[in-house]
């Protein structure tokens, strides 16, 4: 008994402070906020196009610093525009992925214009169950762990359709694979 508890304390240090261990850390994100970190589990099987450039871009750090420019509470947060504003991306469109997988707490989703096939680097995280968006946005990760840190984004404007001003950044966006 002394051998399987020591066996489990080892295994809770291994982890590190965070508890945060990627089971498969190439399709692992870790999210940095300012109130601690966010791990996303992504998901290839739904969205393999979508996954391959959120990893591309995380990879040449163009999250970082990014703002939460749209927060609805109830509903979500929206990040992943260099203009700060939700007007922008990183200029490479994507054809849609679209799944049968519902947005549920903690969902991550591309945001995109009216057309299906314009999502680019802007993504949100579900605070809550969104059913209407099922089907019509891809899906392609979804929080694991430190979904308490995405709940103390600063909320936006409910009357501006949730513009955050003064709004909270990503501190550092990285791949599991490459945090030594």
């Amino acid at each position: 008994m002394k051998t399987l508890f020591r066996a489990a304390l080892v295994a809770l240090a291994l982890t590190g402070a965070s508890g945060a261990c990627a089971a498969d850390p190439e399709n692992t994100l870790y999210l940095d906020l300012k109130d601690g970190r966010v791990v996303i589990q992504l998901r290839p099987d739904l969205a393999p196009k979508h996954v391959a450039r959120i990893k591309e871009l995380t990879r040449k750090k163009f999250y970082d610093g990014l703002v939460f420019h749209r927060v609805i509470e109830g509903f979500m947060a929206q990040t992943g525009d260099p203009q700060g504003n939700g007007s922008g991306g990183s200029g490479q469109k994507l054809p849609a992925e679209f799944s049968s997988e519902p947005f549920e707490r903690g969902t991550l989703g591309m945001a995109r214009a009216r057309d299906p096939n314009s999502a680019d680097s802007q993504f949100f995280i579900c605070f809550a169950p969104a059913p209407f968006l099922n089907g019509q946005y891809t899906v392609w990760g979804k929080v694991t762990q430190g979904m308490e840190f995405v709940d103390k984004i600063k909320k936006g404007d409910p009357n501006a359709n949730g513009l955050v001003h003064g709004p909270d950044r990503i501190v550092r966006m990285q791949v599991a694979a490459d945090v030594k």
